[in-house]
C-alpha cells in the first residue's frame, strides 16, 4: 500500500482502476453496502475495490471476491467498463476522484457471512426496481442496471 501523501497525489492526478462486484442472490436481488467512506459516503453501493500496481485483472478479481465477499471463487460475467467521476475524494482535501471501473456480475447464495465493515456500515439485498427508485443508492451504482451508461470507447 502507498503512503497516505503519495496516494493523495495519485488520486489527485490520475484515474484509479477498480472492479465492482454486482452480486445477485437466488431471487435476483442485488447486494449493496452502505458506504462509510468518501467518495459516495452514506450511499448504498455494490462491493468492489481498486486493482493494485502490478496486479493482474484475474488476481485482483480473486483478491476482491475474497476480501469483499469471503468467496474463494465465483462464476462471473463481465458487464462492461464504466467511468465514475466524484467531486470529492477519500481525504478532506479539495480534489476529485476518477475511477475506471470494470464491472462483473456474479451469483451467490443468500447467506453471505462475515462481510467486511471497513468500507460499508451495513449490507442488504435490494430488488433491482427498488435500488433504481431509491435516492439513497448512488447514481453510479444505478448505472449498472440502466441502458447505455457504460464508458463510450
Amino acid at each position: 500500500m502507498l503512503e497516505l501523501e503519495t496516494f493523495k497525489t495519485v488520486v489527485k492526478h490520475t484515474p484509479l482502476v477498480s472492479i465492482d462486484l454486482i452480486v445477485r442472490n437466488s431471487r435476483g436481488q442485488v447486494l449493496l453496502g452502505k458506504r462509510k467512506n468518501r467518495p459516495a459516503k452514506d450511499y448504498w453501493f455494490v462491493p468492489g475495490g481498486r486493482i493494485l500496481k502490478d496486479e493482474s485483472f484475474a488476481n485482483a478479481f480473486s483478491r476482491l471476491i475474497k476480501q469483499e465477499l469471503g468467496l474463494d471463487q465465483a462464476d462471473h460475467v463481465f458487464k462492461g467498463i464504466y467511468q465514475h467521476f466524484y467531486e470529492d475524494n477519500f481525504s478532506i482535501e479539495d480534489f476529485s476522484t476518477h475511477y475506471v471501473v470494470l464491472a462483473y456480475e456474479l451469483s451467490s447464495s443468500d447467506g453471505l457471512s462475515n462481510l467486511p465493515e471497513e468500507q460499508h456500515a451495513e449490507y442488504r439485498w435490494f430488488d433491482e426496481s427498488e435500488l433504481l427508485a431509491s435516492s439513497s443508492v448512488h447514481e453510479h451504482c444505478k448505472w449498472y442496471f440502466q441502458e447505455r451508461k457504460q464508458a463510450d470507447i
